[in-house]
């Protein structure tokens, strides 16, 4: 085996680093620098020279001790699938020189968390605080508060709390990428230029990608044994407005009116005088269509997620903290029979001021950046 050095990175993450020779394939993990090694391939990852290697191009044999039923070798092999040719040679072997790293990913390695509260915590203080004798509520069930937590998030995740998401993928040929699972709605999409600039990429208004019915020689529909309407999976409409070539020049000849005078163009679509792409949402597919312009570009989607998708994602920022407690306290009061209505004009008054509360805190205005922002005010612009 090739030498190694390890090192333990805090109290979060453990590491250990190999030196590749251009042939060896397989390195041994050792108890040294992980006193509980990780046990699978999905709790660790592997760099070679600072660039990420993929899960397919290796197989880690690691197994918890004292298990036979798989070989307890914590061994890292390298196979040539999916080699990156910067750093591997063809057998997949790193290459001579190279240092190989393998971190270990646990899950309170998730820097910057303290800002925010899970859900579960968000319940217990609730009914610690508002419920039982001498409290607003007297008696509830958990799971009615459960409830009303989620849906509180998911409510205040559209608009005051920081739900924003976003993944990024390279377009291919067939110009779509699929909607996220927890998609709801998107902010905005852009791809990325050759300095890594965003440039927006706006809806197209007048195409989309309808049902398209199956007819047959006499132009009946086409039913299939049990009677169901046969349909086609994408349009016409949408192979035609795939296969088309967009005109990307912006000429004179593009505005109906032009006048002479410096900064007057008249006629002009703000929305369609732009170069960057065209994109629409067929919401019952869940797919993102573009136009031609878009293949092998690289698209970043930003979209507002509830954050129901999984109990990890299930967390709320401190500073929308007591919007919750708010939130949950006049839905559970304005529900329940024979409460009296003051009450849930009260809560309903608190709920609005502490979401109030929680937008100007999340908007994380700084006097200092807004000021620089501002100064280009006083700019006079020459026409």
């Amino acid at each position: 085996m090739p030498l190694f050095t390890g090192t333990q990175q805090g109290y979060y993450s453990q590491s250990q680093s190999f030196t590749g020779n251009g042939t060896t394939t397989s390195f041994n993990v050792t108890t040294a620098y992980f006193p509980t090694r990780p046990t699978q391939q999905s709790e660790a990852r592997i760099f070679i020279n600072n660039i990420e290697i993929s899960k397919s191009n290796y197989s880690y044999n690691g197994t918890a001790p004292g298990d036979t039923t798989v070989d307890d070798s914590y061994n890292i092999v390298f196979t040539a699938v999916d080699i990156n040719t910067d750093v591997q040679a063809a057998s997949g072997a790193p290459l001579t020189g190279l240092t190989i790293l393998f971190e270990e990913i646990i899950a309170t390695e998730e820097f910057g968390n303290y800002q925010y509260i899970s859900i579960e915590n968000i319940i217990n203080n609730f009914i610690i605080s508002y419920v039982g004798e001498q409290k607003i509520i007297s008696k509830i069930r958990r799971t009615d508060v459960a409830f009303h937590a989620q849906r509180g998030l998911a409510e205040l995740s559209y608009d005051t709390l920081r739900s924003e998401k976003s993944q990024e993928i390279e377009i291919p040929p067939a110009l779509t990428m699929k909607l996220p699972h927890d998609y709801v709605n998107y902010v905005k999409l852009s791809w990325s230029d050759a300095s890594g600039i965003e440039r927006i990429i706006y809806p197209a208004r007048k195409t989309s990608n309808p049902e398209t019915l199956l007819q047959d020689g006499n132009f009946d529909y086409a039913f299939d044994e049990d009677g169901t309407l046969l349909t086609a999976y994408n349009s016409d409409t949408w192979e035609k407005f795939k296969d088309s070539t967009v005109d990307q020049t912006i000429t004179d000849s593009h505005y109906p009116s032009y006048r002479g005078n410096s900064g007057q163009r008249y006629g002009l679509n703000p929305e369609t005088a732009q170069s960057n792409g065209i994109f629409f949402i067929d919401l019952l597919k869940g797919i993102i269509y573009f136009d031609s312009t878009m293949n092998g570009r690289t698209v970043t989607l930003k979209y507002i997620s509830d954050r129901l998708g999984t109990d990890g994602e299930m967390i709320v920022h401190k500073f929308a903290e007591e919007a919750m407690y708010k939130y949950i306290a006049h839905a559970i009061l304005a529900t329940r029979a024979n409460t009296q209505e003051y009450l849930v004009a009260r809560f309903k008054k608190e709920k609005f001021a502490a979401i109030r509360q929680a937008k100007l805190r999340l908007s994380n205005l700084k006097s200092e950046e807004l000021t620089q922002v501002m100064r280009g005010k006083s700019k006079f612009i020459k026409h």
